[in-house]
């Protein structure tokens, strides 16, 4: 049975959401209106199982409704994403037999908004490292102190899903998963000022002791070691992300047509839909976004279904990203040029997808690390 986007996503939110967006980007503010009511529509609990009161949906269904998010505010998808990737790693999790997030899922069934405390300045590990320092408490539970970038939800978040690194042992240092609340132990920086996705509000948080209860505290992982949760963050992280951009890539190719097709040659006085470099513009870019398609459905169906492919895993989720942004992005470049010099302006839909777009190639995995992902899963590792 074919998936309606459209039950979970109606065209007149699409409208509504769209035609909020361009405001939105101009006085750099969170999408407030746009969580509101994508939380009255249940949206934030898509992925979480209908017994924790949820949509029970798929990690390809999901993917499907950010892409057609993205098509109506790429920043408010992206945003969003946050949310959906920490109920994401639940299901990924529980789907493996490890049900250490239930309380993600039934906080966003309950209405908690999850952002995504990870990236860290200077950190190219990672997943595999942090500069936060986890303090072990005497009931079980940690106090994490650092700064962590790129927190998207910032204004909005309830729970924060992070990662910290535990030396109290030197002998054995671990990396410790877990979720803190919003306290004055919490510092959100207004420092968020882009050139595009101004919507995400992705600010800098800085963490002076926040503690994380024993009961939020979801993995501790010996240092070097992969781990579970690991797979799950990286596996709805990179599908997710591929989505948003993909769609992004969608909407810049309905704007085009849409253009050309408004326009009309002083030369041969007929429709720039007729021309043959246009034509052959808007077919590169449609093979090239049909592409992604087929790709995102697969590897995230593959997670879905429990698919082992073992060490390779990585490589296809890093790989996936990376072509859903160099694809994102070419396609943008192509629309802005075939919509011709009204482009340029300001009051372009085409001129905001191009400045979201850019913002792809900075979530890991970046192209560096997509291609020596790719590289080791092919050649194994580099000779010392």
């Amino acid at each position: 049975m074919t998936f309606d986007a459209k039950a979970y996503l109606p065209d007149d939110l699409i409208a509504r959401i769209r035609e909020r967006a361009p405001l939105i980007d101009a006085e750099n503010r969170f999408p407030d209106e746009d969580l509101a009511e994508l939380r009255a529509a249940g949206y934030l609990k898509i992925l979480v199982p209908t017994d924790r009161g949820g949509a029970g949906l798929t990690l390809e269904q999901a993917a499907v409704l950010q892409q057609r998010l993205a098509t109506a505010a790429p920043a408010t998808a992206l945003a969003i994403n946050m949310h959906l990737v920490w109920t994401g790693v639940a299901k990924i999790m529980r789907d493996r037999g490890f049900d250490d997030l239930a309380f993600v899922q039934d906080g966003a069934a309950r209405g908690d908004v999850f952002a995504f405390g990870i990236s860290e300045a200077g950190n190219d590990l990672v997943l595999g490292g942090s500069d936060t320092i986890a303090s072990p408490t005497a009931d079980g539970g940690y106090t994490f102190t650092g700064t962590k970038i790129f927190t998207s939800l910032a204004p909005v978040w309830t729970q924060l899903g992070l990662h910290g690194l535990d030396t109290t042992d030197p002998e054995n240092p671990r990396l410790v998963y877990a979720f803190i609340d919003r306290t004055d132990a919490v510092v959100t920086r207004d420092d968020w000022n882009t050139i595009g996705m101004r919507g995400t509000q992705s600010r800098t948080t800085e963490l002076h002791g926040a503690v994380a209860a024993p009961a939020r505290v979801a993995r501790v992982v010996p240092l070097g070691e992969t781990d579970p949760i690991m797979f799950g963050i990286f596996a709805a992280f990179e599908i997710l992300l591929a989505s948003v951009y993909t769609g992004i890539a969608r909407r810049a190719i309905d704007v085009a047509v849409e253009t050309v097709g408004k326009r009309r040659s002083k030369k041969t006085g007929k429709s720039y839909a007729s021309d043959a470099d246009i034509r052959w513009r808007i077919a590169e870019v449609g093979l090239a976004y049909d592409a992604l398609l087929p790709q995102i459905a697969m590897i995230s169906r593959d997670v879905d279904d429990l698919v082992d492919h073992g060490a390779l895993w990585f490589a296809k989720l890093s790989g996936l990203k990376h072509r859903a942004v160099v694809m994102a992005k070419h396609v943008v470049d192509e629309a802005m040029l075939t919509g011709g010099g009204s482009s340029y302006f300001a009051r372009s839909e085409l001129q905001r997808l191009y400045r979201d777009v850019l913002a792809g190639m900075f979530h890991p995995s970046d192209p560096e690390s997509a291609h020596a992902t790719m590289a080791t899963a092919w050649l194994g590792a580099a000779e010392e």
